[in-house]
């Protein structure tokens, strides 16, 4: 493989980044300005950029997240809606590509299958399926960065009478650009961040739309637009504005999500309050419908921008039932009631499926590595994995805020090993953690897709650095400031 210039480690990069999307690419640029020594190629399995703003075209695709916290702490979120649709998205990462100069380094349709370490090159051996045949390219560091759900296909679950059903099944993941739903109705199977916001974006042409779902989630309505952001990004530098607002924002989700930790009671009757509002009297009866058995941030919270899902709902446009599904026939769902809903297209937005390191079979020194077996090192890496850091954001709070912090701290890292002469740095236990209790990679947080794979992920213990709190406080602590040689990170 050609490079700009010579690794620093004598392999074809110094670094591989697999993954094209947010994580990737802000990885990238991190690489270009805070360890800008480092060779990298950034490999991307499709054939676009954007990950998960380019795989999922469904109707009103959009964050759920402001982009003053899931855009890059480099990079400005200027646009007046701090909710952004997933095109716009699409254009951010566009800017960024050309304003740190990284096109050069993505590989399109290089979709990584393997990974080896040998010990004795410090290196690894990363395999990719290309249109031209396989291609294997070696490097010091790998740096997953390609999320945390299956490309594949999305989650859906086994209906029966599935193929009975006489109209169209579709699941947002594999959304048909021909779709035509004007004037029909419409069956949205979930109560999830894509169901929340594909009903009422559905709602505007087709017939009816019905949200069916098992039980209910806990939504909160907001604006699209940050008043004080765009109030501030008229008045100050785009930069100062763009580091006041995400504080802002940074501070009031940390401040939300403990308080419902702590005060989950209060936390519920105050998100009760807004919905019942926005149902007004004419839906007071369906405030049960928004009324979940579990206490708020078991599962995540949906946003309802501009309260469309109210609207719709208040416009007659859209229903919203709570049942179980029977089964299916010819002209839509028989639900555990014995109701019937009528549909022409059915939607099954039940989800996405959970994988490890984006399905890459990793191996050290010829022995395949059992992610599950091992502990992770500040939730970004694993122990006895030599050179390997992967991104997953927040469940609490906007993906982008950590995937920046594990990426300033891998270029700490990296810097580091080029300074002392090192090859590899590993976590390792110390002999006082090997009593550590094992918990769950993700804990105290319920939502089934999560539940039914943990027991794919690495564990995490009962003390530092084998935790994953999802705390952005405590991980601006533990990546930008703490030491690296911390008696857990070994370099050899």
């Amino acid at each position: 493989m050609e490079t700009a210039r010579p690794s620093v480690s004598g392999f074809d990069v110094d670094v591989v980044i697999v993954g094209a999307g947010l994580s990737g690419i802000g990885a990238a640029c991190h690489l270009t300005t805070e360890s800008p020594d480092r060779t990298f190629v950034l490999l991307e399995g499709r054939a676009d950029l954007g990950g998960t703003w380019d795989l999922f075209r469904y109707p009103g695709i959009r964050s759920d997240s402001d982009m003053h916290t899931l855009g890059y702490d480099f990079k400005p979120w200027t646009a007046s809606k701090a909710i952004a649709d997933g095109p716009s998205i699409l254009e951010y990462l566009r800017e960024t590509v050309v304003e740190h100069d990284i096109a050069a380094t993505i590989r399109y349709r290089h979709r990584v299958t393997a990974a080896s370490w040998s010990s004795e090159r410090s290196c690894w051996t990363v395999t990719a399926e290309t249109p031209v045949g396989e291609v294997t390219i070696t490097a010091a560091f790998v740096f997953m960065c390609a999320g945390y759900y299956s490309y594949t296909a999305g989650h859906t679950p086994e209906f029966p009478g599935r193929d009975a059903f006489a109209g169209t099944i579709v699941h947002p993941q594999a959304w048909p650009e021909d779709l035509d739903y004007a004037s029909k109705r419409v069956v949205v199977i979930g109560s999830g961040a894509t169901a929340i916001t594909l009903v009422p974006a559905m709602a505007t042409t087709a017939a009816h739309v019905t949200m069916l779902q098992r039980s209910p989630t806990w939504v909160a309505s907001r604006s699209d637009r940050d008043g004080l952001a765009n109030l501030l990004s008229a008045v100050l530098p785009a930069k100062l504005a763009y580091r006041i607002t995400r504080f802002k924002n940074t501070l009031f989700q940390q401040l939300l999500y403990k308080r419902s930790r702590t005060k989950p009671d209060k936390m519920r009757e105050a998100l009760l309050e807004r919905v019942a509002k926005e149902l007004g009297p004419e839906l007071a009866d369906q405030l049960d419908s928004f009324t979940p058995t579990y206490d708020p941030w078991d599962q995540r919270l949906c946003l309802v921008t501009n309260g469309d899902l109210f609207t719709a709902m208040k416009d007659g446009r859209v229903d919203v039932v709570t049942d179980h599904i029977e089964r299916f026939d010819a002209t839509g769902i028989v639900l555990a009631s014995g109701a019937h809903l009528d549909a022409d297209i059915i939607v099954t937005a039940t989800g996405l499926e959970l994988v490890t390191l984006g399905e890459v079979a990793f191996d050290r020194d010829g022995e395949p590595i059992d992610f599950s077996s091992t502990w992770t090192y500040k939730g970004f890496a694993y122990s006895d994995v030599p050179n390997l850091a992967s991104v997953f954001g927040y469940i609490n709070a906007s993906w982008t805020l950590r995937a920046d912090l594990i990426a300033s701290y891998v270029c700490r890292l990296l810097n580091h090993l080029e300074a002392t002469g090192s090859t590899s740095a590993t976590p390792r236990l110390r002999p006082g953690d090997l009593d550590m209790a094992p918990r769950p990679w993700i804990d105290e947080f319920t939502p089934t897709y999560m539940t039914r794979v943990m027991d794919r992920f690495p564990r995490q213990g009962d003390r530092e650095p084998w935790l994953n709190p999802h705390d952005y406080r405590h991980d601006r602590r533990i990546f930008l400031k703490e030491p690296l040689a911390d008696g857990v990170m070994t370099f050899r």
